[in-house]
């Protein structure tokens, strides 16, 4: 089950591998993403010094009135990946027109899990056959119910 998706990534990107993460955080932090009080929008991916961070994911805090004043909502966040998946990130990364981007955080028994995909920006034009193929699907759909 997702608690919090990108929903734009599909759009945006083409997805050429996807890797499943452990984050680290802080235990207001947990509460706050199974309450679904987060945000992917815009959030990247970086390997730094052998760890992977998630950088730009906003989550907000859980009881914001009892939240400390030197909470972050916007700070980077350690993914737990193995020594073999951050060493094939950083090649990835370091490749010419290739970002890493989250996809969804969900639930996996009791630890939370993000998916991570390491993708490829659409252009314009594959973007508008994206808004083509939905239409089409859309009009199928919409075809099929009104001859029941």
């Amino acid at each position: 089950m997702s608690l919090i998706e990108n929903k734009k990534v599909y759009f945006n990107y083409e997805i050429l591998e996807r890797y499943e993460a452990g984050i680290e955080l802080l235990g207001a932090e947990v509460k706050a993403v199974r309450a679904k009080m987060g945000s992917l929008e815009g959030a990247h991916v970086t390997v730094r010094g052998g760890e992977a961070y998630l950088i730009g994911a906003t989550i907000n805090p859980y009881q914001p009135g009892n939240a400390s004043s030197a909470y972050e909502p916007t700070r980077h966040r350690r993914l737990l990946l193995t020594k073999e998946q951050i060493g094939e990130l950083a090649s990835q990364e370091s490749k010419k027109g290739l970002t890493i981007v989250p996809i969804t955080v969900y639930n996996k028994g009791r630890k939370l899990k993000v998916e991570v995909g390491v993708a490829r920006k659409k252009k314009s034009g594959d973007k508008r056959e994206t808004i083509k193929k939905r239409e089409s699907e859309r009009d199928i759909l919409r075809d099929i119910k009104s001859q029941r």
